[in-house]
């Protein structure tokens, strides 16, 4: 299954050529379909943006380029969207070492 890259505020904003704020506003209106993650960041499927823009403004879509995604790329979103359960499994491991060697 492959994953597919949620854009942000910002690069919904520079794709439908409007202000973040508008974006955001747009979002809590429910025209845009967004998604939060971790409960705070919004975010938005491409497709659903595309679909957005080609009903509101058709004149004005635009045809991004696929974005190639580098492995380093992908190791630095791991990272990024992961890092807290990570360190949380890893101190919760070395807890256990310690109780149980102690």
């Amino acid at each position: 299954m492959s994953e597919e890259k949620l854009l942000t505020v910002r690069d919904v904003s520079l794709l439908l050529n409007i202000s973040e704020k508008e974006v955001m506003d747009l979002a809590q209106a429910g025209v845009i379909p967004a998604y939060k993650v971790g409960g705070v960041f919004l975010r938005f499927k491409k497709d659903q943006i595309y679909d957005y823009q080609k009903s509101s403004h058709p004149s004005l879509v635009k045809t991004a380029p696929p974005q190639p995604s580098s492995l380093k790329e992908k190791i630095s979103d791991f990272f990024y969207f992961y890092d807290f359960y990570i360190l949380s499994g890893l101190l919760i491991f070395l807890l256990l070492v310690v109780i149980f060697r102690g």
